[in-house]
């Protein structure tokens, strides 16, 4: 709000427009005055020297708007009555209704489109101007286009009859997308397990890009036994000073609720804030079921599973007094799609699933978006595992990419699975069948209705995606209410018959 003192008051408001994938598609800026709404004492708003060119215009677009355009325009939402109702028109010291301001703005920026980049509208890239003037309907409008440099031009829209300037201080740039540059200055990120591998890769990355990092590493062995080691976590915060960056060390074990939160005070500590956590500590003790021990369960589920509860509740409750934060969970392919020997492992990474599927609705409203990746890559938990040529292909540079995009502010989708790896992504998605329901009210179903039935039970085509529970609850009572087709609905007695037919 700036203070015009006897002028009014300028109010100017910001907002961001995006896709439903989370793209952002432009930013609005806009300024209103309010003229009885100065004098309260506030700051003034900056000066703005606006100069066109002492010269002709290098392009001159006339457009004769129809007398009934504002009812057209009203077809996109504005229905305010200034410009339909003669009468409300008058009261506001008008002849007669008046053209809505943005639908003039629509045929500025067509002619601005047509001059400069026709048919390539996509190379817009800022439209600025200032509404001088009130047009009425049917009056023909003329927009004075200067070009000032490669991709800048200047512009007005004059009342081609009266001369008057309609549309003032006009800017349009122009030409080909500028690439997103992803940044997290001012930001702090904790990553666990950021003593190598993925964890940090993922440090180093962050760091490039300006956020601050506490880089958190127990520095145990593979299946977590050891004594732990500083040198893991201190290697890689000495790699992120040499190169100019922000870091601290920590060196808790994510599997008690004391070393979790002591990670957190760590970055609030050093930083001050955290608006970034990666989940990545893990462990591996792989052994067939039957030979499984509940020490390898235990130790697993601890470290993956209560150490992803222990630091990311103490985080959470942090972005939550912020208003912001981003969160990723490490999981894997082993527990969205099974590998023989990991049933601990895999326990622990769909548990991280359910974990993920919950707190994106406790973080919807505080701006924490949650997210899950499963990495294919070549770590120190993969050394012995995988061939040589096969470790290169599988680089964790290849997976960082995504998770410094779902750790950034471009990042806008929450609840998502990713795969990730060797420079290939891809999204997973638990999907539900149409099902059928058999039986009803009257009839209970049967073991043999639901073996009757048991090609429409596991169809799968035209599966649906839910967000929550209740969604999901939704569906599935609308779908008992609803009335069953007879052919659907075999009943004991129907099971008879249908055997007496067969």
């Amino acid at each position: 709000y700036y203070d015009k003192g006897s002028k009014g008051a300028l109010i100017v408001a910001k907002s961001d427009t995006r896709h439903s994938n989370g793209k952002k598609l432009f930013t609005s800026i806009i300024t209103i005055l309010g003229r009885l709404d100065g004098g309260f004492g506030g700051e003034d708003a900056p000066s703005q020297a606006f100069v066109f060119p002492d010269r002709k215009p290098d392009f001159e677009v006339d457009a004769l708007p129809s007398p009934d355009q504002p009812l057209i325009y009203r077809l996109s939402g504005d229905i305010f009555q200034l410009h339909v109702d003669p009468q409300f028109a008058r009261m506001a010291g008008f002849e007669k209704p008046i053209m809505h301001g943005l639908c003039t703005y629509g045929f500025a920026c067509r002619a601005l489109m047509k001059s400069l980049i026709p048919n390539v509208p996509e190379k817009v890239r800022r439209i600025a101007c200032r509404f001088s003037q009130a047009l009425y309907p049917g009056e023909p409008i003329r927009t004075l286009i200067w070009k000032t440099q490669e991709g800048k031009s200047l512009w007005k829209t004059i009342n081609a009859k009266s001369g008057e300037v309609v549309i003032d201080r006009g800017i349009f740039e122009y030409g080909d997308p500028h690439p997103v540059d992803i940044r997290f200055d001012g930001r702090v990120a904790i990553v666990t397990g950021a003593g190598g591998g993925l964890g940090r890769e993922y440090a180093l990355e962050l760091a490039r890009r300006g956020a601050r990092v506490l880089v958190n590493d127990y520095g145990g062995f593979r299946d977590g036994s050891g004594g732990g080691s500083r040198e893991m976590a201190d290697r890689v915060v000495g790699e992120i000073r040499a190169m100019g960056g922000e870091a601290a060390a920590s060196y808790d074990s994510v599997s008690t609720l004391e070393g979790g939160r002591n990670i957190v005070k760590a970055a609030i500590d050093a930083f001050g804030r955290v608006d970034i956590l990666i989940n990545n500590a893990g462990i591996l003790r792989d052994r067939s079921f039957g030979k499984m021990e509940f020490e390898d369960w235990e130790g697993v589920i601890g470290v993956h599973l209560h150490g992803a509860f222990n630091v990311t509740q103490p985080a959470f409750r942090v972005m939550r007094e912020l208003g912001y934060g981003r969160i990723l969970f490490t999981i894997s392919a082993a527990g969205l799609y099974g590998n023989f020997g990991q049933v601990n492992y895999s326990a622990a990474k769909m548990g991280l699933v359910g974990m993920m599927n919950a707190l994106k609705l406790e973080g919807e409203k505080y701006n924490i978006m949650v997210n899950a990746v499963a990495p294919i890559a070549a770590t120190r938990l993969t050394s012995d595992i995988l061939p040589p040529d096969m470790q290169d292909k599988m680089k964790p540079e290849y997976v960082s990419p995504i998770v410094v995009f779902l750790c950034s502010d471009e990042c806008r989708n929450s609840g998502n699975i990713y795969n990730a790896g060797m420079g290939f992504y891809n999204r997973v998605a638990l999907m539900t069948g149409p099902g059928a329901v058999i039986g009803g009210k009257e009839n209970t179903p049967s073991a043999e209705n639901v073996s009757m039935n048991i090609d429409k039970i596991l169809n799968i085509a035209d599966a649906k995606e839910y967000k929550n529970l209740t969604d999901m609850a939704t569906d599935f009572m609308s779908a008992y209410q609803q009335k069953p087709d007879r052919k659907d609905v075999l009943t004991d007695k129907g099971l008879k018959n249908a055997r007496a037919v067969f």
